[in-house]
């Protein structure tokens, strides 16, 4: 089984996960903001990943540290379960729609963290109720997030929003797009023996 379990405690976030790659879709993370816990079960459920965990960060400040570091986190434990990559597809790719959106993502587990963004945000924060609270979900975090994963995961992942009118459906449709392309990465390549899949024999 291809698990991994990273913490991360800073002045500024308190984050734990704990990853399966070969799980069944089921995300129960202990997660302060709405939107972004929404949009990790999204991420599980099409990536049929297992993510459990708490995440804990200063959100009297902004949301920022909080979103990011579980993006570093995330991203550390793709790196840690794949170990060297034996015997993965290591790249994916994926379009999804989202409604009125169509979002394409694709990825590459070859050791050099790259992203390309071209999410098309507007920048204004998503509003929402939480506990009889107005709360919100920052949407300039949404690329924050990925940078901190693809860094930790040493991937690279290209996101494109072909088209959309709502930031909820593009972020919403990047994330299944990206859990799908992931998905796709790390599946077994029952055809390559276990070999790593690179020219040089070592992914870096």
């Amino acid at each position: 089984m291809r698990t991994a379990s990273v913490k991360r405690v800073t002045g500024e976030t308190q984050i734990e996960l704990t990853l399966n790659l070969d799980g069944s879709g089921k995300c129960s993370v202990e997660n302060p903001i709405g939107f972004f816990n929404h949009m990790l079960n999204s991420f599980c459920k099409h990536g049929l990943f297992d993510l459990s965990g708490s995440i804990k960060g200063d959100l009297d400040v902004d949301q920022h540290h909080t979103i990011e570091d579980t993006g570093i986190v995330l991203g550390e434990c793709f790196k840690k379960a794949l170990g060297d990559c034996a015997g993965i597809f290591r790249s994916g790719f994926f379009i999804y729609p989202m409604d009125e959106s169509l979002v394409q993502a694709a990825v590459d587990f070859g050791g050099r963290p790259y992203l390309v963004n071209n999410a098309n945000l507007t920048g204004i924060p998503l509003v929402s109720l939480q506990d009889g609270k107005e709360g919100s979900f920052q949407t300039d975090c949404f690329e924050d997030f990925w940078q901190g994963f693809v860094n930790a995961a040493q991937c690279n992942l290209h996101i494109d929003v072909i088209r959309g009118r709502s930031d909820h459906h593009k972020i919403e449709g990047a994330f299944k797009a990206v859990a799908r392309a992931i998905r796709s990465a790390t599946e077994i390549d029952e055809r390559r023996k276990g070999s790593i899949p690179s020219t040089k024999g070592i992914i870096v």
